[in-house]
């Protein structure tokens, strides 16, 4: 049976079993009702809100017990994560990826001036073990945050310190142990904590080693050989040799190391005032680009082969390093928080082709990046209004050479970025407004935010492709807003209906990049001066009943993408090909010449079937099109397929156990965008199968603060790829997870 007939017959048997619960089961279930959430910068009840926002708990990051943040959102059902290797993880938030979607991790911005519009790995610099809480907003969240909420935001937030409540110090410390087999996982936490009546410090360090990954063996039956990794290149002795792999499930050049710190010191002199600081600090190994390593080459005199001996991005090393003074009750705010902020970022790209002895070429970025935010809300009566100011600018160093490894001698390169000087500066002001109604069954949201951003990149040497320019600037402007309506019409019954628009201004990767984007296509991304920002309006409603025993949600969205950069033919003076690393590539460049679409549904059950056990099913489906000038569409690159999850959870005193189902529908090759990022030279020549995987995982809490997690993922030990991605989901995993707390 298709799998979309399976997720159909489960919905509607979900929609049974609700209707059948409902007719006898008509107390109110309060504990979500009174959720908090910190999306809207302050505390604020979650049913108060009109925008869909999920929050992922510590308790749930702790069951879900993932191997990184991008697995604890896959495992959520609710994202979908695009990965082009294993040290990666792009989320995709209603059809929107990468630079379209808002990382903030502790109220600071994570998108910095060269985050890209393909297919990030950012979001794994963040230590799951470390968070508190996980905050994921739908749709547009520029009137809070700024530029590039299109598709939503995913708010990280790290552990505060604790205070002691006695007149003694406290102190605390978690110990946790990971293995499992699919990629001979070996992973060490360790935190501390050391907690006054007024000082509180706390430190985190995390460690993580990552063979090579197992696919699975159970393959689509109409394509057995689907993603094998039957032959790489090594080099041996200096000598780049074709090897035949002998376990072809092995994705061989996939493994990598990763660590990550944190301390955070809390100094609470008085019951209305805290001062917090914050450093963060995230490093790896090099990462082999997975996907790259698989692409080929015709070779003069070789024939066709693998084309690449190296492919890698070298160590990914975040520093962060923020100031949080808040305040309560200063003269007549209500709440005054302000937040001082640094970041530094390094990535690399580096690669070689194979018996290219000559040209080992290296491309580096330094990123820093120094902001504020600063954050107030007055409540009077019925009303509660935030304001704020915030900055954050950028300043962006790129240099590239290539080295001969027979002679060591080292030549200039082109670079990825303008070789000058290159900053973004972005500033804004925003206002939000909440009003709750005297009978309290309606809640209205309101907001608007202004936001200028300035762009500034100088090319130095201009000799590789003679630019007809040697400088980009910009000034640009933006207005966004949101307007939302809450109904709270019975104690069961809540409807929420938002409108929200949202821009994203072109960065320095948007306006001035350099790459070679595609081996198989080949083509080649040029710098175009004259990109402007990117828009969408989106209205969405969302309806939830809830009983004692039952919580279901159906919710949709519409969202018109006005403005969208996309990649496009070019031409790079008067020429549309040119010669580049040995082959002619066609030029393309980012050019604001597309109108588009995205609409969705999301449904999500959660049923209570007896004392213990109880039922949780999530279904999302996104459709997305470019709309051409003759009003004809084609396929919106982003797009996932239908996909969702459903899971069976029992709890009894100090056991529990969860058995779930992680399912994506068909992506057809048709659906696929070809000038964009959804790379069907990784697919089949259909597209993407849909597949299923069944997991268990179960916990056992022992006394004193001893817990032992075990999980078997992907029972069936299925082959498969999520959508867009170049590398295969691990295969059959065992995993086992020891948590001391002392």
């Amino acid at each position: 049976m298709p799998i979309q007939k399976k997720i159909y017959l489960a919905l509607c048997a979900s929609l049974f079993s609700l209707a059948a619960t409902a007719q006898v089961d008509t107390l109110v279930q309060k504990e979500l009702e009174e959720a908090v959430v910190y999306t809207s910068k302050f505390a604020e009840k979650k049913k108060n809100i009109a925008q869909p926002i999920d929050v992922i708990t510590a308790k749930t990051i702790a069951r879900t017990n993932a191997q990184n943040m991008g697995d604890l959102l896959i495992n959520t059902g609710q994202l979908y994560v695009q990965k082009s290797q294993q040290g990666g993880s792009s989320p995709v938030i209603r059809g929107f990826e990468a630079s379209r979607v808002l990382l903030v991790v502790d109220g600071i911005r994570l998108n910095n001036a060269i985050y890209r519009s393909g297919h990030l790995q950012n979001v794994i610099t963040i230590d799951q073990f470390m968070l508190d809480r996980v905050e994921v907003l739908y749709g547009p969240g520029s009137t809070l945050y700024g530029s590039d909420a299109l598709g939503g935001v995913v708010h990280m937030r790290t552990r505060t310190p604790l205070l002691s409540q006695g007149t003694k110090t406290l102190f605390t410390s978690q110990l946790v142990t990971r293995f499992s087999t699919a990629n001979n996982e070996r992973t060490l936490h360790s935190s501390q904590q050391i907690g006054g009546k007024k000082w509180g410090w706390l430190q985190s360090v995390t460690v993580s080693e990552f063979d090579d990954l197992r696919m699975g063996d159970r393959y689509p039956k109409k394509y057995p050989d689907f993603g094998r990794r039957t032959q790489y290149i090594e080099t041996i002795n200096g000598v780049d040799q074709l090897v035949t792999n002998h376990d072809d499930r092995i994705q061989k050049f996939s493994g990598y190391k990763q660590w990550d710190l944190l301390g955070k010191l809390l100094f609470k002199p008085r019951a209305d005032q805290t001062h917090v600081l914050n450093l963060q600090h995230s490093n790896s190994s090099n990462i082999p680009r997975y996907d790259r390593l698989q692409d080929r080459k015709t070779f003069t005199g070789i024939g066709n082969t693998l084309r690449w001996a190296e492919w890698y991005y070298g160590p990914q090393t975040r520093w962060l390093a923020a100031y949080e003074w808040g305040a309560k009750n200063i003269k007549s705010i209500d709440e005054l928080r302000l937040n001082l902020n640094y970041q530094h970022i390094k990535e690399s790209r580096n690669q070689r082709e194979y018996l290219a002895y000559t040209q080992f070429d290296s491309r580096r970025e330094a990123v820093t990046v120094a902001g504020f935010t600063l954050d107030a809300r007055e409540k009077w009566g019925r009303h509660e209004l935030t304001l704020g100011a915030d900055a954050q600018h950028n300043e962006v160093q790129s240099a590239a050479d290539r080295t001969n490894l027979l002679t060591g001698t080292i030549t200039a390169l082109d670079t990825r970025y303008p070789d000058g000087r290159n900053r973004m500066t972005l500033a804004g002001l925003y206002g939000q407004h909440l009003y709750k109604s005297g009978n309290g069954k309606w809640i209205v949201n309101d907001g608007l935010r202004f936001q200028v951003v300035g762009l500034h990149s100088t090319l130095t040497n201009n000799s590789f492709f003679n630019f007809p320019f040697s400088k980009i600037e910009q000034r640009q402007q933006a207005l966004t807003g949101n307007l939302g309506i809450v109904h709270l019409s019975a104690a069961s019954l809540r409807i929420a209906a938002n409108l929200a628009s949202a821009f994203r201004a072109p960065n320095v990767d948007d306006a001035a990049r350099i790459f070679e984007s595609s081996s198989s296509a080949r083509r080649l991304i040029v710098p175009n001066p004259n990109v402007k920002p990117e828009y969408t309006y989106t209205g969405d409603i969302n309806v939830q009943y809830k009983t004692e025993r039952i919580k279901m949600e159906l919710g949709s969205f519409y969202t018109l993408f006005r403005n969208a950069m996309a990649l496009a033919p070019f031409r790079l003076n008067g020429q549309d090909s040119v010669l580049y690393n040995g082959i002619m590539a066609r030029v393309i460049a980012n050019q604001n010449t597309r109108r588009a679409f995205v609409r969705g549904l999301n449904y999500r059950l959660e049923m209570t079937l007896t004392k213990g056990l109880s039922w949780e099913t999530t279904i999302t489906s996104t459709y997305g099109r470019f709309i051409n000038p003759d009003k004809t569409l084609k396929p919106l690159d982003h797009i996932p397929p239908t996909f969702g999850r459903s899971a069976l959870l029992y709890q009894k005193e100090a056991f529990s156990w969860e058995f779930f189902l992680l399912f994506n529908g068909t992506k057809k090759i048709a659906d696929f965008n070809p000038d964009g990022e959804d790379n069907g030279q990784y697919a089949t020549p259909d597209g993407m199968p849909a597949w299923y995987t069944l997991n268990i995982r179960t916990e056992y809490r022992a006394g004193k603060g001893f817990t032992l997690q075990a999980g078997l993922e992907n029972l069936l030990d299925r082959n498969y790829r999520y959508f867009a991605s170049g590398f295969s989901a691990p295969g059959r995993n065992l995993y086992v997870t020891i948590r001391q707390n002392f």
